[in-house]
């Protein structure tokens, strides 16, 4: 299924009191999409199955974040990450991710499960647009694709370098501070 969504530029929300779950294999092709996951994602169980996670990736997310994302659960390691999604309507939402590598009882990793809960939109509007925002002019102002990641990775690195915690003492502690 190509994805020729276009952004709308309008958000769409879901309950707090909800959280969206989905599994991968280790491709990252969509195993499992919870009730939730396909009404805000606005596709169906059966389109979403089998699919690349990056089903509603959002044009505005750098690609920096999501190389973060999967270096880490790669290493078998689980992260949490703001993340900007687009549904299948053009609409956007915002997630906070947890995102966990799952084993099999033998100690295999088979695949990932994520859970997204509502961000916190005083983090998102004070650090995490931002930041994302210039992530990405940095990425778009190299024409070459590996450069663009290149120098978005090294300017997320940078960022939470910068602040002289990991990424993900950064992440908690944006959200204690909120």
């Amino acid at each position: 299924m190509a994805n020729k969504v276009q952004p709308s530029g309008r958000e769409s929300f879901f309950p707090a009191s909800e959280l969206i779950v989905s599994k991968t294999d280790l491709k990252g092709r969509i195993t499992y999409a919870n009730r939730l996951f396909c009404k805000v994602a606005g596709y169906t169980e059966a389109e979403l199955i089998g699919q690349p996670h990056s089903i509603i990736r959002h044009p505005d997310m750098p690609r920096a974040v999501f190389k973060l994302l999967w270096d880490t659960i790669e290493t078998r390691r689980e992260i949490f990450a703001y993340v900007k999604n687009m549904a299948h309507s053009g609409n956007h939402y915002w997630v906070f991710a947890h995102v966990t590598p799952s084993f099999a009882a033998d100690g295999t990793l088979i695949g990932y499960h994520s859970n997204r809960r509502v961000p916190n939109r005083k983090i998102l509007e004070s650090a995490i647009i931002p930041l994302y925002a210039e992530v990405l002019r940095i990425e778009s102002s190299h024409p070459n694709g590996k450069q663009a990641l290149a120098a978005g990775y090294k300017a997320l690195t940078d960022f939470v370098a910068s602040q002289k915690v990991g990424y993900d003492e950064l992440v908690f502690s944006l959200e204690s501070a909120a």
